[in-house]
């Protein structure tokens, strides 16, 4: 039960810099990431855009097994940081969902992250890509 005084603490704010534990996470996924030749990765700043986490980064796999692989990798640097996550997609493996809470990781197959194009949902351009 939580206590009054618990309670009446504001939430933090949507809007601002990611607080210190999130930035940690994040460069341990990123790092989690490139050890495992992970292509075309894309941090999103999500703040003042929604309260559901505070970063979104999205990675591509080159097969099923690949986006597998890279999805062990990124739920063993989430558990390191003391975060257990929330794991959808596998064993399948065409798209892997890990909610952390302060930061949410996508990992797609290319042609299915072609196909939902997450960065341009949330108003970024992929490496590369131009914007008109």
């Amino acid at each position: 039960m939580i206590s009054v005084e618990a309670a009446a603490q504001p939430l933090p704010p949507v809007s601002g810099q990611p607080r210190p534990q999130a930035g940690t996470l994040v460069r341990d996924i990123l790092t989690a990431l490139d050890d495992g030749k992970a292509e075309d990765v894309v941090s999103i700043d999500l703040h003042g855009k929604t309260s559901l986490a505070d970063v979104m980064v999205i990675a591509t796999g080159r097969s099923n097994m690949h986006v597998g692989a890279l999805a062990d990798r990124v739920v063993k640097a989430f558990k390191e940081a003391g975060v257990t996550p929330r794991v959808e997609g596998l064993p399948a493996a065409d798209w892997v969902l890990i909610d952390g809470g302060d930061v949410i990781m996508h990992i797609f197959r290319p042609e299915v992250r072609q196909f939902y194009n997450l960065e341009k949902l949330w108003g970024v351009g992929r490496p590369g890509e131009l914007r008109a």
